[in-house]
């Protein structure tokens, strides 16, 4: 979502629906959804929806009176979404820091992995404030820290032992970094919510190979712009990655554990 997910062209949304969405977005996603009443106090916007990952169980959850409307910043995620999601849902190009919505136009908002790479969140939280009637219900989860996260921990090792000293190569931590629970609640009261509660939610994150799970993190995201831009082989970045991988969570039948934190929080 936001900058991040502007870049998210070509092959990209492919390959990080085919394989990131198995490996550990889909079972997160079951989880956030499941939180969602199916008859919410109003229509439902969907922010930073990606390939529709979440989109599509949102639509299978709500009662059919409830309308739905997902966005994001990407026009490539979004066709890609368009093009494989059924069901009755509004598709529309937008960044979270400044919803082209009325006020008071939603029940719930629900956004997934995407206040992360929001670069003004507080302005963000505001917004979807803004956006809901009172009462309304805001559902979102965030990564727990990278130390939590052996995942991201050894993509970021290997991107930075790659490029060492190159302060763009840290990009990989960006989704790990915005999860303290104190600092997330304290934003959100301050953008008007109320009865702000969290869970921590662990995930098996599962592959059929450690190399497929490394391919979907490279070709699934921005990152192999950052590398095709200095002219590495990705086929050989990404066979170092997955050796990375494998020294923790199998070669073959690549599995590692996972921990996120869910918030739920109610407009005042």
């Amino acid at each position: 979502m936001a900058r991040f997910g502007a870049d998210f062209g070509g092959s990209m949304p492919e390959y990080y629906d085919h394989i990131l969405g198995p490996a550990q977005f889909e079972p997160l996603g079951d989880d956030l959804v499941r939180r969602v009443p199916p008859k919410p106090a109003g229509d439902v916007l969907e922010i930073a929806c990606g390939t529709g990952l979440v989109s599509r169980r949102l639509r299978e959850r709500l009662d059919p009176t409830v309308k739905l409307q997902a966005t994001d910043l990407s026009e490539a995620m979004l066709a890609y979404a368009r093009g494989k999601v059924p069901g009755a849902i509004d598709w529309q190009v937008a960044d979270a820091s400044t919803l082209p919505f009325a006020d008071s136009s939603y029940g719930a908002v629900v956004c997934a992995f995407g206040i992360m790479f929001v670069p003004d969140k507080a302005k963000a939280f505001r917004e979807m404030r803004r956006v809901l009637k009172p009462g309304g219900l805001l559902f979102f989860n965030v990564w727990d820290r990278i130390e939590r996260n052996p995942h991201g921990r050894i993509g970021s090792e290997v991107l930075e032992g790659w490029f060492p000293g190159e302060p763009e190569m840290r990009s990989a931590r960006a989704p790990y970094d915005f999860y303290d629970r104190g600092v997330i609640q304290h934003m959100v009261e301050h953008a008007g919510f109320r009865h702000v509660r969290h869970d921590d939610v662990r995930v098996t994150i599962s592959a059929p190979s450690a190399r497929r799970y490394a391919t979907g993190l490279v070709w699934g995201t921005p990152r192999v712009l950052l590398l095709q831009k200095r002219g590495v082989d990705v086929d050989t970045f990404i066979d170092m990655y997955a050796a990375a991988l494998a020294k923790e969570g199998g070669a073959e039948a690549f599995r590692l554990e996972g921990h996120a934190v869910v918030f739920q929080a109610e407009a005042a």
